[in-house]
């Protein structure tokens, strides 16, 4: 079903052009080894997506483009992983930053270490540097996706591509805009009013195709833990209970 996925993250990316031309740069950046998730981060994050969506099992397009913006962030500025993990944990518990980032912090399972996005992992400070870290990350995200919607910004990016065709650009609408954000903007603001903590890891798919807050940010922070933090089996039952 990968391939299935690429045409369709291709397609969406030409719908959103602001995010074809970013996400070229770092394919080419990166060498784009078509087949090697395992340097590839937005193939990795592709690829564990696939595993969860699927013709029969399909995503809102908030999803996709808040996992465009995460990306273009930490291409921008490449973050400790224990930063992404308490990042993700925090979109996943709807604002629940101390509690994310006390998670992160016990994490004892390897990252993946080959992604330029994360820088080396070092020996964590205090609660509240990481959460400030974390906040901060959150805010690149928010950057990342006012990028999207910024004519300058997509035209100097279009710049590196003369034979991309110019007349026809397509820009994130600001509706779609304020839903991606609101995906994100739990981080930092603490705990919403009327969060309720998600119980299990199956996805409602039917509320996934809607566009539900709650089952988006429940799979994009699985995307992204999951990336991140790949399960083996000699770990996994430490970190089950961890895990988005």
């Amino acid at each position: 079903m990968f391939p299935f996925l690429i045409c369709n993250a291709i397609l969406l990316s030409m719908k959103y052009l602001t995010s074809s031309m970013m996400q070229a740069s770092y394919f080419v950046s990166q060498g784009f080894r078509r087949r090697d998730e395992r340097s590839n981060m937005l193939l990795s994050l592709f690829s564990i997506l696939d595993r969860l969506v699927g013709p029969d099992r399909p995503c809102h397009t908030i999803l996709w483009v808040g996992i465009f913006a995460f990306h273009m962030a930490l291409v921008d500025q490449p973050q400790d992983p224990l930063v992404v993990a308490a990042f993700s944990l925090a979109v996943h518990s709807g604002g629940s930053l101390l509690e994310s980032v006390e998670i992160a912090r016990r994490m004892s399972q390897p990252y993946h270490s080959s992604f330029p996005e994360l820088l080396e992992a070092r020996k964590p400070g205090s609660n509240n540097a990481l959460m400030l870290k974390t906040i901060n990350f959150a805010a690149m995200v928010k950057t990342a996706l006012c990028n999207m919607t910024d004519e300058c910004y997509v035209s100097k990016a279009m710049a590196k591509y003369p034979k991309a065709p110019s007349s026809d650009l397509v820009f994130i609408p600001m509706s779609l805009f304020l839903r991606v954000s609101k995906i994100f903007e739990c981080v930092g603001r603490g705990t919403e009013t009327r969060f309720v903590r998600r119980q299990g890891r199956k996805i409602n798919y039917e509320s996934l195709a809607r566009g539900s807050l709650e089952e988006v940010r429940h799979v994009f922070a699985r995307i992204v833990f999951t990336t991140v933090y790949p399960p083996n089996q000699s770990n996994e039952n430490n970190v089950v209970n961890q895990r988005p």
